[in-house]
């Protein structure tokens, strides 16, 4: 597989603070690639380097060949970006955000195929912040996929939703995964790595300390001698409260 991203010796500074330090990997072209660790780990800034959102103060980058520092602004139109909390526009509804943002980018875009696809047809002519938080987390992804990216990049996209639009959630990655959109996201929620990520970098104090399949490291930890003091169920109480309350996404 070809490598999308390119990251060697990336490093972030803020005075005598480096929250990203020497971090280097590779993403490759169509997978889903996590980054995890606990708060502070530097995944975020990791991210917004990438997206050129944030300076870059060591090593290089590059997204489908192209260097982040020399060329953003070709990098930014294969890129969509999905941010923990989102701004749009006030008095502004969700087809009208979509056809400006299109505009934006100098593209056109059939904005009902792009609600639908989010699971926001009804919502078309309704304003952003009349939406509840999984509805702006699904229009946050639909805005990130205006300009059809290559690469989509999501910041914790599932943070606060309810069992229901988690699992929505998760669909829609997958459903973009085949699209072959190259999906580079972080979550604090690891069933949800395990779930959708083909590979998973580990990070702590702004390094990189692992990197594998999900399952290959599971296998390393087992290999060790590592046990559970529980027996690990076949089911869990999200899967009670799924199966009972349904799949369907609530307003």
């Amino acid at each position: 597989m070809v490598d999308i991203i390119r990251a060697e010796n990336l490093t972030k500074r803020y005075g005598r603070k480096t929250p990203v330090k020497d971090v280097s990997f590779t993403v490759r072209e169509g997978e889903v690639f996590g980054i995890l660790g606990p708060n502070g780990a530097g995944k975020t800034t990791t991210l917004e380097m990438i997206e050129t959102l944030r300076t870059i103060d060591g090593g290089t980058v590059t997204v489908d060949g192209i260097d982040v520092v020399k060329n953003p602004k070709a990098v930014k139109k294969i890129i969509g970006v999905q941010m923990q909390s989102s701004a749009f526009y006030e008095k502004v509804n969700l087809r009208e955000q979509l056809q400006l943002l299109a505009a934006i980018y100098g593209v056109s875009v059939d904005v009902t195929q792009l609600l639908s696809e989010v699971e926001l047809t009804e919502k078309a002519n309704e304003y952003p912040e009349k939406l509840s938080g999984g509805q702006k987390q699904r229009f946050s992804i639909a805005s990130a996929l205006v300009n059809q990216p290559r690469v989509l990049f999501l910041d914790e996209p599932t943070t606060g939703l309810d069992p229901q639009a988690r699992r929505n959630m998760w669909d829609l990655i997958k459903r973009l995964q085949k699209r072959n959109i190259t999906i580079v996201l972080t979550t604090h929620y690891m069933e949800e790595a395990q779930m959708l990520c083909d590979r998973v970098a580990i990070m702590d104090d702004g390094k990189i300390i692992v990197m594998d399949k999900p399952r290959k490291l599971i296998k390393n930890l087992l290999d060790s001698g590592f046990k559970k003091k529980e027996v690990v169920q076949q089911a869990d109480l999200e899967d009670v409260f799924i199966n009972l309350t349904g799949k369907t996404l609530r307003k």
